[in-house]
């Protein structure tokens, strides 16, 4: 298999992994220290904010190819297996469903987008009042 097939594969899990989380952080099986932690990494992996942006040279795609995978291995580790499972076998299923998925995309970047909207507004009131 050539790197850049690997590559793809391992991009793909990565996508199904975040959705098994999703699903394991609704599950009332899980430990709620768990759900939090799946819950943040979720929102991380799915948010166009980055802890280091991507325009940084090396750097700024080093948090997707690092903090994400090691947050999703953590949390795999510390989910009961039941749980897991059943997020897997849900996450599978919604491989049919993506365009679904891209619409949750969208709607976190119009989250973000008004968040920063409601901040520039009040900073102008505050600086203009």
């Amino acid at each position: 298999m050539s790197l850049l097939a690997r590559l793809r594969t391992w991009a793909r899990r990565m996508k199904r992994d975040v959705a098994v989380l999703w699903f394991a952080a609704r599950d009332p099986r899980t430990p709620t220290s768990v759900r939090l932690l799946a819950l943040a990494v979720t929102a991380y992996a799915l948010s166009p904010i980055d802890l280091i942006p991507d325009f940084i040279p090396v750097l700024g795609y080093l948090d997707d190819v690092i903090l994400v995978p090691l947050g999703i291995w953590l949390i795999v580790r510390l989910l009961p297996p039941a749980v897991l499972a059943d997020a897997r076998a849900r996450a599978d299923a919604l491989t049919d469903r993506l365009p679904r998925v891209a619409a949750m995309a969208v709607l976190f970047v119009v989250v973000w987008v008004a968040a920063a909207g409601l901040c520039g507004w009040w900073l102008w009131g505050r600086i203009t009042g």
